[in-house]
């Protein structure tokens, strides 16, 4: 169809965002640089908001402020006179007029570049946005990225200016937070949608070959005796010879590299790791003229019948729920903050935590290596997902593809979850099953599960699902959604497992200090009496390998519109949202772990 003689780009195209759906930033681009070095390039940016999406309507990116005459025009924009932002943060964090924004944002600054050698390759990191990020340098598309928090690499080498006296880049990001029926999540989700650039972002420069993946873990059923190693190298030199050191065990080996692969399993008996002794180990791999370093805990995580292994004994996981929320900070967590976390999950005596709903910061996982806490990892496959949308299966298999890569050298990580909360539809299983065998085909050295419901008409654990995990989670809220806490006892009663179960949520609401009677909604005697039953059914289940409650502490949600009660928090901490209060139920659970065994 022939375009009007009056047709204005910019206001009449609404197919203005089909010349970005090509360049997808994928889990194949993805790169261990763990030990690398990252030139930051947080701070302080030029930002605005654009709900209209006037920067790609308008290529704002191409910095065009003449016609073809030469003579000037005015343009919607002018990023020096911008008001500025701190990188990594939330939007929604930033001004008060800004808290319940969602929609386009956009991010720009200048930075130089000096090549150091004229074969390095440039790669840029951007650790998360949330939903959906379109990256600019220099004036060129570099490439789209989908999923809200796992990273994105993207070799920038071709993109940036390396012309002595003219060594100025700029970079330009429009973020998009928008809620939309058919990504993941979809626009129905139980927590607070926050926008922006929220974690670090920076190049990492490497040679022409380079490292780009590993795995380095104990085999699997070798008695704790084996170590398997796999690397997988990038570049023109596609063969050769790496190096693999562990200088602590005395192992200096070499790998054959072919086709930009190698693997092999060596003879060692490393002292295990495990969360009472996070024993880590300096491992440096070489290839060409690149090195990579990793500190790696071996450990070995199994099931066997309904009990949980860990490095061949049998484990409860003492464990609590966690968002990745900060009242100052919202998605864009300090390390201080992850560690306080893990801190007060140990003195409740927890050995273990379930990052929900969606995978947080690589630094809680490299946190937990380092002080010894077990993590159950999670995509937001969450409630209603588009199952039917291939697209939509796509983009869910990306973000479980970028954190098995992004985390899969750590040894706190023992589960990955396809997702949570999801109606037992044959839509949902042939979805959810493919996302599980994908997470058992890149790694068969930890345990694939899911949150999931019980069989209400049937009142019994139940989900044709649990054909394809390893340990069934199971979510229930008995004493509060359903106040009726003697069908759980019922629900235990009519349900036998051949597998793990691990109750991965359950719970009720208390504003800290609001005070009562343990009969009376919202008040801390209450939320502590659905602990007390809590605690003292699960106890008696002999299938049960698991708990972790909802939640370790307040955190906002916009569905959440009690106004006294909640305020646009879920209260179901067992701290309040500043983490500064412990709610009553903290020591019921705390006493339990003491001595569940």
């Amino acid at each position: 169809m022939n375009k009007p003689k009056n047709f204005v780009d910019m206001i009449h195209n609404e197919a203005y965002l089909e010349p970005f759906r090509e360049n997808l930033i994928t889990s194949e681009s993805l790169i261990n640089d763990f030990g690398r070095t990252i030139e930051l390039l947080n701070g302080q940016w030029s930002f605005t908001i654009d709900p209209y999406d006037t920067c790609l309507r308008g290529k704002w990116w191409q910095e065009e402020n003449r016609d073809k005459q030469g003579a000037f025009v005015p343009v919607d924009y002018n990023f020096k006179d911008w008001e500025l932002t701190t990188v990594p943060s939330c939007i929604n964090l930033q001004k008060p007029e800004y808290f319940w924004y969602e929609g386009p944002a956009v991010y720009t600054r200048e930075f130089p570049y000096y090549e150091e050698e004229g074969n390095e390759r440039v790669y840029l990191k951007v650790g998360a946005v949330n939903y959906e990020a379109l990256i600019f340098i220099n004036r060129q598309f570099v490439g789209r990225h989908l999923g809200g928090s796992t990273p994105m690499f993207v070799d920038v080498t071709d993109f940036l200016n390396k012309d002595i006296g003219n060594e100025t880049n700029r970079i330009l990001l429009v973020t998009n937070n928008d809620r939309k029926p058919t990504q993941v999540p979809m626009q129905n989700t139980d927590w607070f949608n926050y926008g922006g650039l929220y974690r670090d972002i920076g190049l990492i420069r490497l040679p022409k070959t380079f490292i780009a993946d590993t795995f380095v873990g104990l085999k699997k059923g070798s008695g704790f005796k084996k170590i398997d190693v796999k690397v997988s190298v990038e570049g023109p030199e596609q063969s050769g010879t790496a190096s693999f050191e562990i200088e602590e065990l005395g192992i200096f080996q070499s790998l054959e590299i072919t086709e930009g692969e190698g693997s092999m399993v060596l003879d060692a008996e490393p002292e295990l790791w495990d969360v009472d002794s996070p024993k880590l180990y300096d491992v440096v791999i070489r290839y060409a003229t690149d090195t990579l370093t990793e500190k790696i805990g071996f450990r070995e995580i199994a099931t066997r019948g309904t009990e949980i292994l860990l490095n061949g004994k049998s484990i409860k996981l003492k464990g609590i729920s966690a968002h990745e929320e900060s009242v100052i900070g919202g998605k864009t967590m300090t390390e201080a903050e992850i560690r306080e976390n893990f801190a007060l999950a140990k003195e409740m005596n927890a050995n273990y935590m379930r990052l929900a709903h969606y995978p947080h910061t690589e630094k809680a996982a490299r946190i937990a290596d380092e002080i010894g806490m077990l993590l159950w990892e999670e995509i937001p496959v969450y409630w209603s997902i588009a199952f039917t949308n291939p697209d939509t299966y796509s983009d869910a298999e990306n973000q479980l593809c970028e954190m098995i890569k992004r985390d899969i050298n750590r040894a706190s990580v023992i589960m990955w979850s396809v997702g949570n909360e999801n109606a037992d539809s044959d839509e949902r299983l042939s979805f959810m099953s493919k996302l599980a065998i994908k997470a058992k085909d890149m790694d068969s050295s930890r345990l694939i599960s899911a949150a999931c419901l019980w069989n209400k008409s049937e009142l019994k654990i139940e989900d044709r699902l649990t054909e394809y995990l390893d340990v069934m989670g199971i979510n229930e809220y008995f004493g509060w959604y359903d106040p009726h806490f003697e069908k759980l006892i019922k629900l235990f009663e009519n349900s036998k497992s051949d597998k793990p179960v691990v109750i991965t949520e359950c719970g009720a609401d208390a504003p800290y200090g609001e005070h009562g009677t343990k009969d009376e909604l919202w008040t801390e005697e209450y939320q502590e009496n659905v602990y007390i039953q809590q605690v003292e059914t699960v106890r008696k289940i002999d299938y049960m390998a698991g708990f972790s409650p909802w939640i370790l502490y307040d955190f906002r949600c916009p569905r959440r519109t009690n106004r006294y009660q909640q305020s646009f928090y879920n209260r179901k901490g067992l701290l309040n949202p500043e983490k500064t209060e412990k709610k009553l139920a903290f020591r019921i659970l705390q006493d339990f772990y003491a001595e569940w065994k």
